[in-house]
């Protein structure tokens, strides 16, 4: 099997996306215990949605013959005050992650790797609708922070109805 740095980095990044996948859980679980499903609802979505990326990469490694670890990862942050916090949390963990993913591209490049590039080329595109989502998400929460029911609308409207990008990796196990 071959190891470059693009390899190690891919491996990290597993890492960094099941770290996510267990604090959009925590936040899941933050909402739930409010009452407030929809809330809820979105960052389940969005913890499996996570799980599914270090998934993808895990079987982009696995297709290009490289070895493929699995990192411990930190524990997510255990609780919340209020409405406002886990979504302010969220923001940030997904510019965090834009950043990763970035740097994945960049070093794909000093690489010369360009199947690593094109994959990584999807994973650019979903940060860009992340943050985007978390931004906005952010801005409701904050207009609304006294009022749930407008933030529960506001997700029941705006989110889900996506459906399946048929450009997307393969998932690994699926």
């Amino acid at each position: 099997m071959s190891t470059s740095r693009f390899a190690a980095l891919l491996n990290a990044q597993i890492g960094n996306e099941l770290a996510a996948h267990n604090q959009y859980v925590g936040i899941a679980v933050h909402y739930d215990a409010l009452t407030m499903p929809q809330m809820a609802a979105l960052f389940y979505a969005q913890a499996l949605e996570e799980r599914d990326h270090a998934m993808m990469m895990v079987q982009y490694l696995l297709d290009t013959d490289r070895e493929v670890v699995i990192p411990g990862v930190e524990a997510p942050v255990p609780s919340f005050e209020g409405v406002v916090a886990p979504v302010e949390l969220a923001l940030a963990q997904e510019k965090r992650v834009t950043e990763q993913i970035n740097e994945l591209l960049r070093t794909a490049r000093e690489e010369s790797d360009f199947a690593a590039e094109q994959f990584m080329q999807w994973f650019i595109k979903e940060q860009v609708e992340e943050v985007a989502t978390m931004s906005d998400l952010l801005a409701v929460v904050n207009r609304n922070a006294d009022d749930i029911d407008d933030i529960e609308d506001y997700v029941a409207r705006e989110q889900g109805g996506e459906g399946t990008d048929a450009t997307a990796p393969r998932i690994a196990g699926a």
